[in-house]
């Protein structure tokens, strides 16, 4: 008798001879055992002692043989949890990550009153997480979503349809924010910032799947920065803030971006790894260039 069990550790030596460490391939595995199974934990848990069920061997090797070509999991089964929503994915849009959830995190400390009706801008919104979030914990709040990609855009109409907010969020083919007066409370991106030469030491679940143009942030991941801070600044109302995801190493530059570009930038998070990762950066009325700012580099 082959055991659900013994199919699922099978999956996991193959999942290990294609690359993975130990510990993701026992989670891929059951990830996607769960998802062939149409299962949830507590049920794969109780059973997974009993026979697999006679449909379940080919269904779930085939799923194996993507995620051993090195496919990420949530193209495999079509969506990621992010904010405790489930967001579709494809191999249009970026997978959200767990350290976007701080820009999330770092909105909701910005803006108190979550009953206002804040108007809020997302610079390249791809699955539309961050703007779908932003929208479910603000009720009240009109967000715009920018995005340069029709097939990203398309993914994330969806997913805002699928969480009901579609009412509250517009979605425009446009660059940056071109095409958006404003003014805005807030705007948020998580824009490309990765340098191009480090494109080719990215793990293949990136490199092979994941679109080039969410990535590359020039020679040194800040040109899109370049762009969007100053677009930013003159969208703000006086007071708004503009949040940002940067990349390990980034803080000085962006700071020096921030002033030539009339804003202030407040403080840099980290994110649990301790790696510098959210720029929080604010118009005010009277910007003042020595400013400080709080660093986690």
């Amino acid at each position: 008798m082959v055991t659900l069990a013994k199919e699922v550790s099978l999956a996991c030596h193959r999942l290990a001879a294609a690359g993975l460490d130990e510990h993701n391939a026992r989670f891929d595995a059951e990830i996607l055992a769960r998802h062939a199974l149409g299962w949830d934990r507590a049920a794969y848990l109780t059973r997974c002692p009993e026979p697999a069920p006679s449909t379940f061997g080919a269904h779930y090797s085939l799923l194996i043989e993507r995620r051993c070509r090195r496919e990420p999991v949530a193209q495999i089964i079509g969506f990621r949890e992010f904010w405790g929503l489930e967001i579709k994915v494809s191999r249009d849009v970026l997978i959200p990550r767990p350290e976007t959830e701080l820009l999330v995190e770092t909105a909701l400390g910005l803006l108190k009153d979550k009953t206002a009706e804040w108007r809020i801008a997302e610079v390249g919104t791809g699955s539309g997480c961050l703007a779908i979030a932003l929208a479910m914990e603000f009720p009240q709040a009109y967000i715009s979503a920018t995005e340069i990609s029709p097939p990203a855009l398309a993914v994330a109409q969806r997913n805002a349809v699928a969480h009901n907010v579609a009412t509250r969020v517009s979605f425009h083919l446009t660059s940056f924010l071109n095409g958006l007066a404003g003014p805005y409370d807030l705007i948020v991106s998580n824009p490309p910032y990765i340098p191009n030469r480090d494109l080719a030491t990215l793990a293949p679940e990136i490199s092979l799947y994941e679109p080039v143009t969410a990535l590359a942030g020039g020679p040194d991941g800040l040109d899109p920065a370049r762009k969007l801070v100053p677009a930013a600044a003159s969208r703000l109302k006086a007071g708004g803030w503009l949040v940002m995801e940067i990349g390990a190493g980034q803080s000085e530059a962006i700071n020096g971006i921030a002033l030539h570009s009339g804003i202030s930038l407040i403080k840099i998070c980290p994110d649990l790894q301790k790696v510098s990762r959210v720029a929080v950066m604010r118009h005010e009325s009277t910007t003042n260039p020595s400013r400080t700012f709080q660093s986690a580099s």
